[in-house]
């Protein structure tokens, strides 16, 4: 098939199934993997790796600190989650097709305790990663044709992992809500001798102190 003949059957094909545009198979560049945790529940991502359709494993594919807020107003609104979770701190995937596995090893600073998680990825999230979608963009006020391409992560304490899909002007998809284990080595898989990455800011401290951590909330 000629570049041309490709390029009508994508603009035929439109919203059913996309057209990959390289060897990984999405009709994108790589999709992101990103991290986030709830207000002033500060956690520090050990690693996290991801393994592909093709069993492919990408491993640190994202580490270091995930996406949180820390109003110096010490508002108690971090119970549960947000209708539309943020992207997350985090790296573009590439050479990465859709992942069916995503494991996170964290530590959940304001306990402290670190966990481990291993997320399956549904073969239903995986096709609605590729399927493309009309979306209204409000900021620029024009219509796209989106793709759910970034997998944002949600750690919170008690060992709580919640996954969402999501792309720029398209509604996030809930993916799961996955229960981590207590990493019995503890930090660093024992060789930080039990100290934990970093110290908790200030407000963090003063967040906890004032309204505690609501455990069951996530």
């Amino acid at each position: 098939m000629n570049k041309f003949k490709l390029l009508w059957l994508c603009a035929v094909l439109g919203l059913m199934v996309g057209c990959a545009k390289g060897s990984n198979g999405l009709p994108y560049d790589a999709w992101r993997l990103g991290l986030g945790a709830p207000d002033y529940m500060e956690v520090w991502i050990e690693t996290a790796d991801a393994v592909d359709v093709r069993d492919r494993v990408f491993r640190r594919a994202m580490s270091g600190v995930a996406a949180i807020n820390t109003p110096k107003s010490l508002k108690g609104h971090t119970r549960g989650w947000p209708s539309y979770p943020g992207w997350g701190a985090g790296k573009y995937v590439y050479g990465a097709a859709v992942p069916r596995l995503i494991y996170v090893r964290w530590q959940s600073l304001v306990e402290p305790q670190t966990y481990e998680a291993y997320i399956v990825i549904p073969e239903a999230i995986q096709q609605a990663m590729v399927k493309p979608e009309k979306a209204f963009c409000a900021a620029d006020a024009k219509w796209i044709t989106g793709y759910r391409k970034g997998v944002t992560v949600g750690l919170a304490p008690g060992g709580i992992a919640k996954v969402w899909i999501s792309g720029p002007c398209v509604s996030p998809i809930e993916v799961t809500r996955v229960q981590g284990e207590v990493v019995k080595e503890g930090p660093d898989g024992g060789r930080s001798g039990g100290n934990y990455a970093l110290p908790l800011k200030p407000e963090t401290k003063a967040y906890i102190e004032k309204y505690g951590v609501p455990y069951g909330s996530w």
